[in-house]
């Protein structure tokens, strides 16, 4: 402890007052805040260098004004003991004379009797009741916390612990007295310095003048105006004469954040990301005197119509909680207000609004006991500080300006003061937060483009009118016919949809951005085995190997010192033998070592360097061999639980379903669901609850499936299918069981198992036909029945969730055609939005507004298959491949894709699509530079002009054309008179009714209405 340390006696004997009086009323009452402990412990371990205080630091600097180290506090409702150092005690000995009795007991370097002083603590918490508080989120380290901890675990089952933690917050550490305040108002007043004066400046240079400057770059150049004495003196919010800059430290960011990206929590940190001139969040938080403030707004360049409404809904939101936030106001109820006015002008918006809005702040950067939520019932008081943080996190622009506008977030944080019988004082008001001051437009009006309204042909219009005129009586030839009329026009369209693209591809990617080498730069990855050394196994004492699977570490001895390595950093570990001594090699990962792709460690420092390798020998082989298999096995978990991460990180956890009270449910009972639950297929019922679905088998397992996370909804029906289906497709990935997936469907059979056919008595009277046509109507009538019910059922859904903007999709059955999306052979279909495949699992569903291009590959003579790939609008995606589609579908392929305004080309080979995509995303302005998506139509044109020379080196002249014929007539075995008879008969057919493709299309008509067409050829093929 330093000589200068001063603690000021009647301050700290007010506040133990304070704490125990509170502490003796709440006893008399009802215990609902201490929960009627007899003691409680406060223990502070070794010293931390932390910007985040816990409580028991918290409580240390408002009771003394600094944090002693190794000290033990008990407190009972008669007296404060202490257990501390020598050096420490000098200093609390002034405390022991006042109204709250101080005993201290000093500790030595005699263990017996620092054991005594702790055995003596034990007995006045043992005496004062069997219940005592103490933090349960203990962060306390080092020799002297772990005696204690020790020491108090041998009377843990004779006494009852109870999370104090609320009792500190509420009774001692929320409510501030008028220096607490004082300090607050300080750091506020820096806070809004640095934002609103310095850093509004420095991001209005960078944004007029098109500079390249990074988020980490403009966080340091606000970081190192912390160390400048005269930035403060020049502040237009005045602080005191007495204001001491060295006071100040940080304890959230400074963050700046733009570009789609956006970490709205206090633990969110600057990437190297390029500021971007869109939605910009910038905040900062410091500590003056040990207390914090906090402040962040969101600034916005050249924003639609879209993101200011939303953001003027925000800041509405933002002043009416710190309007409401006075004295004797419950927490929960801020936050109820700020949904409900949500709800009752942009309920959309609602998914997008903060857990939270904010929580308690003083010495503590986050009060947790005080956070701003649905579920708290504290009460607010006077002299209360909160840091109020209201915003919306991942909206989707409806008209983003480039790639990086696609999202954005609205975040805006102030510190206020709670007072009685009026609003809030807002420390950080110095920041302004109004339009006027967070709007900037650098662009003239005249400059925005107009957006054009994309037109949407009908799918069912122009995809059937191919096949209705044929040019031959053969019915296997029809499908192959080309209408050169058709497929002229298609090429016009074509051509402006492929100059369209072109267009709002240069418009998009006006700028040079991507990935370099088309993938995302890859950054040098950290992993931190221990924080401290006594975190270390105790094993490593004896410098052997250890491998830590708590910490997924090893320890390796390395001249005499225990070295850690994280198992994210080896590659490998072998054991060799070579006589009578046994070799343990361990590979590590370091940058160089891969070739080409496999590289996945980049450099961060050129200069730095690397342990590749190391090798230990022991005459012990067994160890050796264990050493290395546990190793091993440690690395396979480390990669599993990665693999594991990774797949699960898109998984959303849904809101709440809110069950409908008034009525009884609308419920469709019988079905089954895909995925099943537990693997099993088992029946239940589905409901439609207020804002979802709910899914009950007979095992009682649930699904929920909310409508704000519905993307699709699909009804198929049991026409030429065994069952109906009810398909929803998901905005994001939920868990159902203990795998992930984004559709989920309930099916019914539409065979009827239960009807038993032997049983039946008419079968004795009726024989033949006549009781196979019977079965045949019933069968008609029950698919008639099921699938008005599911249909019933589905608009149920969508007039439940008419808020959604989704409606019921239903497949055109014949528009589809055959095609393999992933491993079987699938008939797939369109639909007004979608293209699909709904009966086989694993599921397809293409939304077709987000297809960019459509490519058909190995389109040549001579084959009888094609493939069609899907290039999305977002290029990170990877492209859709749909194989081995029939050649009689190429024609009506299409057909469906020029009427939905989708550009496609054609070529007679397959493409690297993973390599084309990476050039694409490496730069995407230099791609539509280079003409785009011009390349694949070139590549249909180089080969139509090929078979075009194919087709016209041979050649007959006049004369050998006219012996050809004369020949031809001579050897024919029908004379003139057959052929005249035949001609004239078959025009008397003509002229007396329909002709034979009438005829045939009107039966197959009815056969579609029927359901019996693919029956019809099912039976063929099995003769």
């Amino acid at each position: 402890m330093a000589e200068e340390v001063k603690i000021d006696k009647q301050l700290f004997q007010d506040r133990v007052s304070q704490l125990i009086s509170s502490w003796k009323a709440d006893k008399r009452s009802s215990d609902a805040l201490f929960g009627g402990v007899g003691s409680f412990i406060l223990l502070m371990g070794k010293n931390e260098d932390s910007a985040t205080f816990h409580k028991n630091n918290a409580m240390h600097y408002w009771l003394l004004g600094y944090e002693f180290p190794a000290t033990l506090m008990v407190f009972t409702p008669e007296a404060l003991w202490v257990v501390t150092t020598t050096k420490k005690a000098k200093h609390l000995e002034p405390l022991k004379s006042g109204k709250v009795p101080v005993e201290i007991l000093v500790r030595g370097k005699d263990a017996e009797q620092n054991a005594k002083h702790f055995e003596k603590c034990l007995d006045v918490i043992k005496n004062a009741g069997r219940k005592v508080g103490t933090i349960p989120k203990d962060t306390s380290i080092g020799p002297f916390a772990d005696e204690w901890k020790k020491a108090f675990g041998d009377i843990s089952k004779d006494i009852e612990e109870v999370d104090i933690s609320p009792a500190f917050s509420i009774a001692a550490l929320a409510a501030k007295d008028e220096n607490e305040l004082r300090n607050m108002r300080n750091s506020s007043r820096a806070c809004t310095g640095l934002l609103g004066e310095y850093f509004v400046e420095e991001m209005s240079e960078v944004l007029d003048e098109e500079k390249r400057v990074s988020h980490k770059d403009l966080a340091t150049k606000i970081d190192s105006r912390l160390d400048e004495k005269n930035f403060f003196q020049n502040l237009k919010s005045k602080l005191p004469a007495d204001f001491d800059p060295n006071q100040l430290d940080w304890i959230y960011g400074p963050v700046v954040q733009s570009g789609g990206s956006y970490d709205l929590r206090l633990t969110a940190q600057p990437d190297q990301n390029n500021l971007h001139a869109g939605t910009i969040v910038a905040g900062l938080g410091l500590r003056y005197k040990s207390y914090c403030s906090i402040v962040a707004r969101t600034y916005l360049v050249d924003p639609n119509d879209s993101q200011e409404s939303n953001y003027k809904l925000l800041l509405s939101i933002h002043e009416a909680v710190i309007r409401d936030a006075r004295e004797g106001v419950v927490v929960k109820d801020l936050y109820n207000k700020a949904l409900g006015m949500i709800k009752s002008k942009k309920p959309a918006l609602e998914k997008h609004f903060l857990k939270s809005v904010g929580a308690g702040i003083g010495i503590e950067t986050k009060d947790s006991v005080l956070t701003i939520n649905q579920k708290n019932t504290k009460v607010l008081k006077d002299g209360m500080t909160l840091c109020i943080a209201t915003g919306f996190a991942d909206i989707e622009n409806p008209d983003p300006q480039d790639k990086k506008s696609k999202n954005y977030s609205l975040y805006i944080v102030d510190t206020v003061r709670i007072r009685r019988d009026q609003d809030a004082a807002n420390f950080t008001k110095e920041a302004p937060s109004d339009t006027g001051s967070t709007c900037f437009f650098f662009k003239d009006e005249e400059e925005e483009p107009q957006p054009k309204q994309k037109s949407k042909k009908d799918p069912k219009v122009g995809a059937v009118a191919a096949s209705n005129i044929t040019k031959t009586k053969l019915r296997a030839e029809r499908t192959t016919q080309v209408d050169e009329g058709a497929e002229a026009r298609r090429r016009e369209h074509q051509k402006e949809l492929a100059q369209k693209k072109q267009q709002e591809g240069l418009a998009q990617y006006s700028e040079a951005v991507g990935d370099e080498n088309g993938v995302a730069q890859k950054k040098f990855k950290k992993f931190e085995s221990y924080k401290r050394d006594n975190q270390f196994p105790q094993k490593v004492k004896d410098l052997v190997i250890v491998i830590d699977a708590k910490s997924s570490t090893i320890v390796l001895p390395i001249m005499g010192r225990p070295v850690p390595f994280h198992i994210n950093t080896v590659k490998n570990a072998s054991k060799s033998d070579e006589g009578e001594w046994a070799f343990l090699r361990i590979n590590f990962l370091s940058p160089g070592q891969g070739v080409g792709r496999k590289d996945d460690q980049p450099f961060e420092d050129p200069s730095a360097h690397f342990v590749r390798s190391l090798t230990f020998r022991s005459r012990d082989g067994d160890r050796m061999e264990t050493i290395a298999r546990d190793i091993t096995e440690l690395r396979k978990n480390s990669v599993r639980r990665e693999q594991e991460k990774k797949e699960l990180e898109d998984v959303v956890e849904q809101d709440k379903l809110v069950e409908v009270r008034n009525r009884k449910p609308m419920r469709m009972d019988n079905c089954f669901v895909r995925p099943a639950t537990d693997g099993k297929r088992v029946p239940g019922e589905v409901d439609i609850h207020q804002n979802g679905l709910r899914y009950t088998d007979h095992r009682g397992s649930k699904i929920e499936v909310l409508f704000s996370n519905v993307k699709h909804l699909f009804f198929q029906p049991c026409t030429h299918e065994l069952i109906v289906i009810i398909h929803v497709h998901l905005k994001n990935p939920i868990m159902i069981g203990k795998k992930k997936t984004k559709d989920v469907q309930f099916y019914r059979e539409a065979t009827d198992m239960q009807f038993d056919e032997t049983g039946n008595r008419k079968r004795k009277h009726r024989y033949g036909d006549e009781e196979e046509f019977e079965q045949e109507q019933e069968e008609r009538r029950r698919r008639a029945q099921l699938d008005k019910q599911f249909k019933k059922f589905a608009e149920d859904i969508q007039t439940a969730a008419r808020d959604e903007g989704w409606g019921v999709d239903i497949p055109f059955r014949e528009l589809g055609f055959n095609g393999v999306p992933n491993r079987s052979n699938v008939y797939m279909q369109p639909t007004a939005d979608c293209l699909v495949q709904l009966t086989e699992p694993p599921f397809t569903v293409i939304t077709l507004d987000e297809i960019e291009v459509a490519h058909l590959e190995r389109v040549q003579f001579g084959l009888k298959n094609f493939d069609m790939v899907f290039v999305f609008k977002d290029f990170h995606r990877p492209p859709v491949h749909i194989n081995t589609i029939p050649v009689e579908s190429l024609e009506p392929v299409k057909e469906w894709l020029d009427s939905i305004n989708i550009a496609y080309s054609e070529g007679p080979l397959n493409l690297n699509w993973s390599t084309i995509m990476k050039t694409i995303t490496a730069d995407p302005h230099q791609f539509f530079a280079d003409g785009g998506w011009s390349f694949l139509a070139a590549e249909s044109d180089d080969e139509g002009s090929d078979e075009e020379e194919e087709e016209s080196a041979f050649e007959m002249s006049d004369s050998e054309l006219a012996v050809s014929d004369e020949s031809s007539a001579d050897d024919s075995d029908f004379d003139d008179d057959a052929s005249a008879d035949e001609g004239s008969a078959a025009s008397e057919e003509d002229s007396g009714g329909e002709d034979w493709d009438e005829l045939e299309k009107k039966a197959k008509k009815k056969d579609r209405e029927g359901g019996l067409e693919e029956e019809d050829s099912g039976r063929k093929r099995k003769r």
